[in-house]
């Protein structure tokens, strides 16, 4: 299978294993995408670490093959498909994070960007090179690379197809970090600094960040007040409270 889900410890590993073709994304690959987050979605695990097989590439994006000589409506049906899978990323009841090995360009820096968190290797390259082939973006990158890196810097980097290294990439905030070793190594380095919190805490509080985003500051504020109300009703907030009365660790059951 290419795609394959597995779960190690308490968490789920989703990889692409398609390393002769630098992990392309045909349609087939991520109708199994899709298929695979829909069941991870109901596992008992505290996040979801993404990867591709081999060092050289994490995921190249599309398949051009499969792109050329199609009909409008299926080209705006693909796009549309792409944009649905990768949105299943972003409700999922747990983060996720992209473990990026190597080359993350177009559909693959699209589905890196809807993960929660990115990590990289020194020698990632990420970009969105669509405008190079007459194209832009489809599955979201035009939407997510903005929110994620601030206007100017998505336009330069879609206008002109500029490719990206690891440390530049840290420093303008497209990968919370690089990595040294395995890049899924990282990954679960970096989850095991929120693997211990509550989940209902860490979704409620990613909710409201990227829900910041799309709507003016007060309608903003009356998201934050609403989801920190539903928060204080939960059983882990009692507990982390009464946790950090007792100058003890909190233990949260996710209710």
């Amino acid at each position: 299978m290419v795609v394959e889900l597995s779960q190690v410890d308490d968490y789920a590993l989703l990889r692409l294993n398609r390393p002769e073709a630098l992990n392309a994304l045909s349609f087939a690959i991520l109708r199994d995408i899709g298929a695979a987050l829909d069941e991870v979605a109901t596992w008992k695990v505290r996040a979801l670490v993404v990867t591709g097989a081999g060092e050289k590439a994490f995921c190249a994006g599309a398949d051009i093959k499969e792109l050329r000589g199609r009909p409008m409506i299926e080209c705006k049906r693909g796009a549309e498909f792409g944009q649905a899978v990768f949105a299943k990323l972003e409700r999922l009841p747990f983060p996720s994070i992209a473990a990026i090995n190597g080359f993350a360009f177009g559909g693959g820096l699209e589905l890196a960007l809807a993960c929660t968190f990115r990590v990289a290797t020194a020698n990632a390259k990420l970009g969105l090179p669509e405008i190079k082939l007459g194209l832009i973006p489809g599955y979201g990158g035009t939407q997510r690379l903005p929110r994620v890196i601030g206007e100017a810097r998505a336009l330069d980097m879609i206008l002109l197809g500029r490719t990206v290294g690891a440390e530049e990439a840290e420093r303008i905030g497209l990968v919370h970090r690089i990595v040294t070793g395995s890049a899924v190594d990282g990954a679960v380095a970096l989850m095991r600094e929120f693997s211990s919190y509550s989940l209902l805490a860490l979704g409620f509080a990613r909710d409201a960040v990227t829900r910041a985003l799309d709507v003016p500051i007060h309608e903003g504020l009356k998201i934050e007040a609403d989801l920190s109300t539903l928060a204080f009703g939960t059983s882990d907030a009692a507990e982390g409270m009464a946790a950090f009365s007792e100058k003890r660790k909190a233990i949260f059951t996710d209710e």
